[in-house]
């Protein structure tokens, strides 16, 4: 790392700055934190608050101080790796700054006063009784990503998959030797070799045969519920198995084939493709489940269930250390960090707590509800609802309006003429009422002339004579304003926008901002 990159990062769950003239006990509780989450980095002689470069070579007494408290002030001690980063400082001169690289940690630490503290974000938090209660057993179930595989031996790795990874990670020593000196993948007892489950489930020739429900199960519904016995509504069931990484891949690109897109004129008078999930909650809800279920629960698998209103992803295991259902959103803590390292290499994770809230806001920008979560005996399930359903009822509700005016047509001619008729009555009436407004008859012509050759829906019909009614001829029209007039949904906003473009309705106010219109006067017709 260089003190560009060290400079460029942001605070966050695994990155703290801290100056030379940190106390030691405030150190502590960084140090801690880091342990009792996802581990981090502390760069030591750069000014937290305004980034200014003090360094640590001319602080000794200080630094040798600093270099004590992870034995001094953390219990149980707290390994740390060193490393030293050249810079120069805001005097001009040669120095370095001093990272402090902390490992999540098997057990649980806590500061000189007995304190345990938890990394959530960018800032470190006390834990209460309960909590860190919660955090010890569930540092107990971490150890599985190290535990050995019984039966495992080193020909059971594939050796091309590591050496893969360790280019990726610019590792320039053998693949056999990364995994004898990093991360406990292999070790040796008493003169034999053994295999960890993190290995095998990371670089296994066949991770299955011995985790053999180690895998995600994709089930496709057909309608908005499960259903068993002769109602059974399975349409389709297919299982992906391999490493990690290559179920994750399948997977995802799997259910990218089974989701849907619709094509509408967009706000700015451009064809939008809209997906009926974001491809990043797509993959997202998969790299989760993959990430942080228990391993150690062998009596099932990860289980992607996709009905026609919403996606149901069901995980093994409950929600790991500190986290909950009511803190998901901002409090993250990797049960398996062996994994979820080795993805944030493959570009599946990118930094740690990121992927909730992203999700929530991907959804949010396509007017979508964030994912819920919730906890069913010891399976996690994530759901996400997308609109399309909706869209469905309410086009069938408008082919249905369609045909039977048809059939009302068809039956009695004479009350059909008599009908439109009256609606042209009322729109007159209408017209003079709003006369400020609706001064442009020939808005309401070609309105009618479309729905008469068929061109629109009686819904449509409706709905644009509304806004026709609401909106003034000098009123910037977009969707938010059709929304918060007529409450409609987002979706059905643009459509009638899409609608009255294509009907000539609309100017388009470039300088207003995209997507943005107002009504037109006669004479630009």
């Amino acid at each position: 790392m260089t003190i560009d990159e060290v400079l460029a990062f942001e605070e966050m769950q695994i990155f703290e700055r801290k100056s030379i003239n940190v106390d030691a006990k405030a150190l502590a509780i960084s140090l801690v934190a880091f342990a009792n989450a996802d581990g981090g980095i502390v760069a030591i002689g750069i000014s937290d608050k305004t980034k200014r470069i003090e360094g640590i070579d001319f602080e000794t007494e200080k630094l040798n101080e600093l270099l004590r408290v992870s034995f001094d002030y953390c219990h149980p001690t707290i390994s740390v790796m060193l490393e030293k980063v050249p810079c120069i400082d805001y005097k001009g001169r040669k120095n370095h700054i001093m990272l402090m690289k902390v490992d999540a940690s098997p057990q649980v630490h806590s500061n000189q006063a007995d304190e345990a503290y938890f990394r959530v974000g960018d800032k470190s938090k006390i834990l209460r009784f309960e909590e860190r209660l919660q955090l010890t057993y569930d540092k107990g179930e971490r150890h599985f990503e190290d535990k050995p595989v019984p039966e495992a031996e080193i020909s059971d790795i594939d050796l091309s998959l590591v050496k893969e990874y360790t280019e990726k990670i610019g590792y320039n020593k053998s693949p056999m030797e990364y995994l004898k000196q990093n991360k406990g993948f292999v070790k040796e007892k008493d003169g034999k070799l053994q295999i960890s489950s993190a290995a095998i489930l990371l670089f296994g020739k066949n991770p299955q045969d011995f985790f053999p429900r180690a895998r995600v199960r994709f089930i496709r519904y057909e309608g908005t519920e499960e259903k068993v016995g002769r109602e059974m509504n399975v349409i389709k069931d297919v299982i992906f198995e391999g490493t990690i990484l290559k179920m994750i891949q399948d997977s995802v690109k799997f259910l990218r084939t089974q989701t849907k897109e619709r094509t509408y004129l967009g706000s700015d008078g451009r064809f939008v493709n809209e997906e009926e999930y974001p491809k990043f909650v797509q993959q997202e809800i998969i790299v989760n489940a993959v990430t942080h279920r228990s391993y150690n629960i062998m009596g099932t698998d990860i289980q992607i269930k996709m009905f026609d209103d919403h996606i149901s992803v069901e995980s093994p295991g409950r929600l790991p250390g500190v986290v909950k259902v009511d803190n998901i959103w901002h409090t993250h803590f990797s049960r398996n960090p062996k994994i979820a390292e080795y993805l944030k290499a493959y570009e599946y994770v990118k930094e740690y707590g990121e992927g909730v809230p992203r999700m929530s806001k991907e959804l949010e920008d396509v007017g979508l509800n964030r994912p819920q979560y919730y906890m069913d005996a010891f399976m996690l399930k994530t759901v996400v609802y997308n609109n399309f359903v909706d869209l469905q009822n309410e086009r069938l509700k408008e082919k249905r309006i369609t045909i039977d005016r048809k059939n009302e047509r068809l039956k009695d001619k004479k009350t059909t003429i008599d009908r439109k008729n009256e609606r042209l009555k009322d729109k007159k009436t209408i017209i003079s009422k709003k006369n400020e407004r609706l001064k442009e008859k020939w808005m309401i012509a070609k309105v009618e002339e479309a729905y008469n050759k068929g061109n629109i829906t009686a819904t449509v019909y409706n709905n644009v004579l509304k806004i026709l009614m609401e909106f003034k001829d000098t009123d910037i029209i977009g969707r938010k304003e059709v929304r918060e007039k007529l409450g409609y949904s987002d979706s059905k906003a643009a459509r009638i926008i899409e609608k009255m473009l294509r009907l000539g309705l609309l100017n388009v106010l470039h300088k207003a901002g995209k997507g943005k219109y107002r009504l037109k006067n006669e004479n630009e017709e």
